[in-house]
């Protein structure tokens, strides 16, 4: 899998995640699938930073979104 595409992934399944732990807490449940997606995004994210050669910064982030969008967006 391309780093770029895992981090667009894995940030975008951890945004997504923050609604469902909030929903989950208010409910005074236990967010259990919210913290498997958590571990997921956090995974990808890993792979993503380890996996490219230099590293990933910060101010780089919003640039790669925008390539792997323009990529696979027809």
């Amino acid at each position: 899998m391309d780093p770029d595409l895992a981090l667009v992934l894995g940030v975008v399944i951890a945004a997504f995640s923050i609604p469902s732990i909030m929903s989950a807490l208010s409910d005074k449940r236990a967010p259990r699938a919210s913290a498997l997606t958590v571990l997921i995004a956090g995974g990808l994210i890993l792979y993503a930073a380890q996996s490219k050669p230099g590293g990933i910064q910060l101010d780089e982030v919003p640039d790669v979104f925008v390539s792997v969008v323009a990529r696979y967006m027809p």
